[in-house]
Order: C-alpha cells, then sequence, then structure tokens
C-alpha cells in the first residue's frame, strides 16, 4: 500500500497540515544547517540603465572574485543576482540578454569553485531565475514574491508560483529548490493587510517553497528577532535571514533560523554595491559560534 506523503508547517496538535513534506533543502544542498550564503552582486549587466559599457569579461571576473572571496572566506554557497541592474524591471519587461549574461558567469562561479550556488533575478523574475539556474547548475533560485501580491519600488508585483513550477516542471528541472520571501523588504504589502504575517507565511508552504526567508525593511536593513521568529515558527520549513545580517547579530539570528543570507556587511567599507572584502568575510565566519 503507497503511503501518502507527511505534511510540514507549524501546526498545533490535532490541526491539519499546511503542505506536502520535502526532504530538507539546506542539508540536501549544504549537507548541513545554519548556512552563511553570500551574494554576489553583478555589476551593471548589458541592457541596465547603469551599464556603461564595460567589457562583459570585466563584469564576470567581478562576479568570481566576489564569489572566491565569500567562499575561500568560509561561506557555504553564494547567490549570484543582478542587483546591477537598477532601476529594476517587472518579470516580463526582463530582456533575455539578462539571463544570457547571468548564465555566463554562474556557470564559471559553479564549475571554477565547486559550491552550491543560486540565482535572483530582480524583481521577482522567476522564469529567467529558473532558465538560469537550469543553464548553470544551480542549486536553487531565490523568488520574492512567490505567493499573494505586493506594491514593490517596480509597482504591482504578483506571486509567481503557478507559472514557476509549471515552466520548472517543463524544464524537468524539479531538483532546482525555491528559496520564497515572507513579507519581503522593498515593498508594501497592505494588499493583504487583513491577513496575519503569519497566514502569509504558510501560503509559502502550501505552493511548495522549500526554503523561507525573512527580511527587514530594505538592503541592509535588520529584522527584528521576534519578527523572525515569529516567521520560523509559521513556516516550519527551513528558514533564512536575507538583510541586515552583521558580525554583531549573526549569532543570535542563528539562534532562531536555520540560516543567513549576508552581502553589505562584507563588502568594501559596507557598501553593497563594492567588491566584497575578504578580511570581512574571515571575520565573520570565525566569530559564528554554529
Amino acid at each position: 500500500m503507497t503511503k501518502s506523503p507527511k505534511s510540514i508547517g507549524s501546526k498545533p496538535t490535532g490541526s491539519k497540515p499546511v503542505g506536502q513534506v520535502t526532504n530538507d533543502a539546506l542539508q540536501s544542498i549544504f549537507g548541513r544547517s545554519k548556512v552563511v550564503i553570500g551574494v554576489v552582486h553583478l555589476a551593471p549587466l548589458p541592457g541596465a540603465p547603469r551599464y556603461d559599457g564595460e567589457a562583459v569579461e570585466a563584469i564576470y571576473q567581478r562576479g568570481l572574485d566576489d564569489a572566491k572571496a565569500y567562499l575561500n572566506g568560509g561561506c557555504d554557497g553564494v547567490i549570484v543576482e543582478n542587483h546591477g541592474d537598477v532601476p529594476f524591471a517587472k518579470p516580463d519587461d526582463i530582456g533575455p540578454e539578462t539571463s544570457a549574461y547571468m548564465s555566463v558567469v554562474s556557470d564559471r562561479i559553479r564549475r571554477e569553485l565547486g559550491r552550491p550556488i543560486g540565482i535572483n533575478v530582480l524583481a521577482n523574475a522567476s522564469i529567467p531565475a529558473l532558465s538560469i539556474a537550469s543553464a548553470s547548475g544551480a542549486a536553487f533560485v531565490r523568488v520574492n514574491q512567490w505567493a499573494n501580491a505586493y506594491v514593490a519600488n517596480e509597482g504591482f508585483i504578483e506571486g509567481e508560483a503557478a507559472r514557476a513550477m509549471r515552466f520548472r516542471a517543463r524544464l524537468r528541472a524539479n531538483g532546482i529548490r525555491i528559496f520564497a520571501d515572507a513579507h519581503v523588504k522593498h515593498g508594501a504589502h497592505a494588499i493583504v493587510g487583513d491577513r496575519p504575517v503569519e497566514e502569509q507565511v504558510k501560503d509559502l508552504v502550501f505552493f511548495d517553497a522549500d526554503a523561507v526567508i525573512a527580511t527587514g525593511q530594505r538592503t541592509g536593513h535588520a529584522a527584528d528577532l521576534g519578527y523572525i521568529k515569529m516567521i520560523k515558527e509559521a513556516a516550519g520549513l527551513p528558514t533564512l535571514v536575507g538583510s541586515g545580517v552583521t558580525p554583531d547579530n549573526a549569532n543570535d539570528i542563528l539562534d532562531i533560523v536555520d540560516g543567513v543570507i549576508v552581502a553589505s556587511s562584507l563588502k568594501h567599507d559596507g557598501v553593497w554595491w563594492n567588491g566584497v572584502d575578504p578580511q570581512r568575510v574571515n571575520a565573520f565566519i570565525r566569530g559564528l559560534k554554529r
């Protein structure tokens, strides 16, 4: 007799489960929990407003250098992200050139460094992200709005789960895991404000996310520890914090969640658009108690 899958999701005794079980995404990808993932903020790519004609090889090399600084310093993996493409476009307005350039640099990082990588295409572009991940051998994608909707810098942003999961199935790429933000930064969530954040987190579980990411209000902003704990308990999934992680708060955060995504505090002068500072990375990892 075939057993039906067990379920996951935070639930009191006797309540119905929220979603179907999957194996622990962090253990599957990294072989551990309490992971540290650095973000490779790519320089502006061709086609983006801030692109000034820089040779693409130089862009690729800077991305590779940043990835090396993170991984040689002790981080467990990296996310490759088009953070230089400000102002970010909505998913359907992102040109194929972005996927092309990001696929090349992501493949080079994975091949040379041999460590797990993820992909995040801003803003909320799950289809390009999955395309890049499939082409480059990335293990996961980050999607900032997986379920429901909110108003962001780019305008009205809808959840990508339905489109993304069908696209992933067409690629036969079900091994690419989904890291989904909860109540993501840089936006107003008044559209769903009549529903508690805990319920919005459970929607991510219901729509088959593999991990949940909690953030502050903006890049580099730290979320309140009580807020982080609430998201972790509501998710019942591997949970990470994706903004505002510093040497001063990292251990307190990792006491609650399963991993951190860090960038700004590990850059030269603590500024996100600067290169990664190897000394900051080394000091950050040495200071962890995991």
